[in-house]
């Protein structure tokens, strides 16, 4: 661990007009798309002017666009881009605590960060998000069963309300287990001291194996998954018969410094710096995908071909921060191969003492034949105390699909059923098209969310399409 106190502190920034733009804004899945006045400040006084004169529809924060439905779209109002916003303000590098604006990337933190021996406490499956989506959202990633969600590692927090003020939010109150999970509607959140994770290297060390079938990778997890930092699962969803459920599931934590003395080339490099970030990129997807390109046929191939490529067994195998968290991020617009119409993400979770509701709606995946190349499944640990957080402990299950697929919405909605009859709920930062009577069932405080909401501004100054949709 790192024994020097480091603090930087960036100037403050000239005060330039904020940007003004009307907009066309979809989510990361490019559906329904709906116009708004985009305002980007650079200062907090511009992010507090934008809020107060955000106008009769009010206004919503956007950070790097990395919701895949509709909680950053406002339309007919304004939305505030925080990407204006990102300073790095202070590192207490013996501590381990960061504190920087809300508009600094996960990308951002982890460049600066890394060379001095810490890591972001959770990362989603991107790096591209902003800070102050992190806390809207409450992301979690792969270590949810041992770290919690994003929310749990943040200190303090800067929220501006419906009112213009700037308020000090600390674990434990009202207003931050509001704030934590609830989609941008409490305030804008400006900056925010985050707790970190020590590292001595940027690698990781990786274990990889395949499951034949559901029950296989379900025994595994619950087994075996406290002995690691970070699972996952890719889960082949078309597969069939005795081999439904099938998985790849990887494991890892972060490489200490003596595992660095092994062959190859990746120790070799790390050994001349051991907490080298450098992240590498491919081309972007074309502009224009073939229409069809991901259909039940292709889609079973890939998922044929992804399965049977992975080791039956490897253990300790070296491999990059980047490879191992963030894959996707070294395609630039990957959305893109979902073509025009873009793509639905479905999230939900269900308890441990529901997993026949699972193994049911894996079984309606199947026979749907969805055509779902990006599917997931990881453990959860206990609940998160966000009252719009989507953590509980228990089973959650990703998957995208092409949004264009003939009858989604009803199916969509028969597997939504499925999740609440089973006490479980869906991510709401992924949420497109749920019908809100669901609501309820799934968020047990969300009556205590629309009250607080209620005192706290109630003029409606921060709204988004999500929230209109639902009735937040």
């Amino acid at each position: 661990m790192p024994a020097q106190h480091t603090r930087r502190d960036a100037p403050a920034p000239q005060a330039a007009p904020p940007d003004r733009t009307a907009r066309l804004l979809t989510g990361w899945g490019g559906t329904a798309p709906t116009g708004a006045r985009v305002l980007r400040p650079r200062t907090r006084q511009q992010a507090v002017e934008a809020v107060l004169a955000c106008g009769a529809r009010g206004s919503i924060a956007r950070g790097l666009g990395r919701a895949y439905g509709d909680a950053a779209q406002n339309a007919g109002g304004t939305v505030v881009e925080t990407t204006g916003l990102d300073r790095v303000l202070s590192i207490d590098a013996v501590a381990g605590t960061v504190t920087c604006e809300a508009g600094v990337s996960l990308h951002r933190l982890m460049t600066v960060l890394l060379p001095l021996g810490w890591f972001v406490p959770v990362t989603p499956g991107t790096r591209y998000v902003t800070v102050g989506g992190a806390i809207g959202a409450d992301i979690h990633g792969k270590n949810h069963h041992v770290s919690g969600s994003f929310t749990r590692h943040v200190r303090s927090l800067e929220l501006l309300t419906a009112d213009g003020q700037v308020r000090e939010v600390v674990p434990g109150s009202e207003l931050f287990d509001a704030t934590a999970g609830g989609m941008g509607l409490t305030g804008l959140v400006l900056s925010a001291t985050i707790r970190l994770l020590p590292v001595e290297t940027s690698l990781m060390t990786v274990d990889t194996e395949r499951l034949p079938d559901l029950d296989s990778l379900l025994a595994t997890l619950t087994a075996t998954d406290d002995h690691y930092r970070y699972s996952v699962a890719w889960i082949d969803l078309l597969a069939r018969g005795t081999a439904a459920g099938r998985a790849v599931l990887t494991r890892g934590d972060h490489a200490p410094l003596e595992a660095l003395s092994a062959d190859g080339r990746l120790a070799r490099a790390a050994r001349r710096d051991p907490l080298a970030f450098r992240p590498g990129r491919l081309p972007p997807p074309p502009r224009t995908v073939p229409g069809g390109l991901l259909r039940g046929s292709t889609v079973t191939a890939f998922n044929k071909l992804w399965y049977h490529k992975a080791p039956r067994r490897r253990r300790g195998e070296l491999q990059r921060l980047a490879s191992f968290f963030h894959p996707l991020d070294g395609v630039p617009h990957w959305n893109r191969v979902y073509g025009s119409a873009g793509f639905v993400q479905w999230q939900c979770v269900v308890g441990h003492q529901h997993d026949d509701a699972l193994r049911r709606i894996v079984r309606l995946i199947s026979r749907r034949s969805c055509p779902s190349f990006l599917a997931v499944l990881k453990r959860f640990g206990p609940g998160d105390p966000g009252w719009l957080s989507f953590p509980a402990e228990g089973w959650t299950l990703a998957l995208d699909i092409p949004a264009g697929l003939p009858g989604l919405a009803d199916f969509l909605d028969l597997l939504d059923e499925e999740v609440a009859v089973a006490g479980g709920r869906l991510y709401l930062a992924k949420d497109a098209r749920m019908r809100p009577e669901l609501l309820p069932a799934m968020y047990p405080r969300l009556d205590d969310f629309r009250a607080l909401r209620a005192r706290l501004d109630p003029r409606g100054v921060f709204t988004s399409d999500l929230a209109r949709r639902l009735a937040l």
